[in-house]
């Protein structure tokens, strides 16, 4: 591998010290054309499209950007970013797409020098960071109508080391299960607006399966909005929720409670009778002190903080310190709650979770019996 980068250097440096390193220095790799902020740089330039097709372009760039979610697009952004800046910093250019420049960059981010100079103890990304900001150049390269060939040597040789020296098992955020859904809505205020609203977030996320996304993308209603992500129809013996996700559209159907409690289809009712929601997202902020429903849609994060407050108050995982327990839960631990919990046929709670295999899904039961299942004891043992 050293071979590799060592001859990735002798290649690169003699290809670009006429023309890449001179295109390095005399663009901004912060225009736009460069940082990846348009969606359709190549396609239709503002001064290449007639005037009659103008209407058509606007729209285009609009379909364009209903083709990955904002969080997506803003990432791809800000890997750009950190790639073009390393690129000038190094004397090298981010185009056209060079293999050799890639390979060096994705060894700068595993050696944690891709911030710029070494520094002793600088930490180094994440093998899945890496693998991400390598996903990131190659859709902004395509955007400009550009290739980057990541099974070119340079980049898969070097991608495979980094994943066999520095690959670790995902970190995981804890399962709430049903019982910590219990304590945590206890510890919300009923006699509050934003306490039916916070109660009725954790239950129909835990009940649903659902990513906080999905939860503050709701709407009361089909095509009320244009950000919403999807719709509630509240019948008699639950709640169908259809969601538009990555692959598609689905729906989710979650049954009612055995008690007014600890039903999601009760908690969200009655949020919307004291909101006075009629229209739009169904998850807004509160303002007034807590007396009044605004317009605006809640933002995801909410949604994280919401699930971490409630379960340090309730004392879910008391077992560790506080400073552990703030990092173990986040929204997904509602999803993996659900996934942990149900005592159903897997094939139910995949549907629920919207997985395309069982394996994924079993990578959300936490905190479970792993073996009530015994083979050893199956098998005659």
């Amino acid at each position: 591998m050293a071979q590799i980068i060592e001859q990735s250097t002798e290649i690169h440096v003699e290809e670009t010290s006429a023309t890449s390193l001179s295109t390095a220095s005399d663009r901004d790799v912060s225009a736009p054309d460069v940082s990846g902020d348009s969606p359709l740089p190549s396609l239709v330039g503002e001064n290449q499209t007639p005037a009659h097709l103008a209407g058509l372009a606007d729209r285009a760039r609009g379909y364009v950007e209903a083709a990955s979610s904002a969080n997506t697009r803003k990432a791809y952004a800000s890997d750009w970013k950190h790639f073009a800046a390393w690129c000038r910093r190094s004397n090298l250019a981010p185009l056209p797409p060079h293999p050799q420049t890639v390979g060096l960059y994705i060894t700068a981010c595993a050696s944690g020098s891709a911030i710029g100079t070494p520094i002793r103890g600088a930490k180094a990304h994440s093998v899945s960071t890496i693998e991400r900001r390598l996903s990131s150049l190659a859709w902004n390269y395509v955007q400009r109508g550009l290739t980057l060939d990541r099974k070119d040597r340079h980049i898969a040789t070097v991608m495979a080391g980094i994943r066999n020296s520095h690959a670790r098992p995902p970190v995981q955020k804890e399962a709430v299960l049903a019982e910590d859904i219990i304590a945590m809505v206890e510890t919300l205020d009923r006699g509050s607006l934003r306490g039916l609203r916070d109660r009725a977030m954790l239950l129909i996320g835990f009940a649903g399966g659902l990513r906080r996304s999905e939860i503050v993308g709701l709407d009361l209603k089909a095509d009320q909005t244009e950000d919403g992500r999807g719709w509630i129809e509240i019948l008699d013996k639950g709640m169908l929720v259809t969601l538009r996700g990555k692959t598609g559209w689905r729906e989710v159907e979650i049954g009612r409670g055995s008690s007014d409690i600890t039903c999601p289809i009760a908690a969200v009712e009655t949020w919307v009778k004291f909101a006075k929601l009629a229209h739009g997202p169904l998850f807004r902020r509160v303002t007034g002190q807590g007396k009044a429903v605004g317009p605006d849609r809640l933002n995801d994060k909410e949604v994280a903080r919401l699930v971490k407050r409630a379960a340090m108050a309730a004392g879910v995982r008391g077992d560790l310190s506080e400073i552990e327990r703030a990092f173990k839960f986040s929204g997904h631990s509602l999803r993996a709650g659900l996934a942990s919990s149900a005592e159903v046929d897997e094939r139910y709670v995949q549907k629920q979770l919207g997985h395309a295999s069982a394996e994924m899904t079993r990578r959300y039961q936490r905190r479970r019996d792993r073996f009530r299942v015994n083979l050893t004891k199956a098998s005659g043992l």
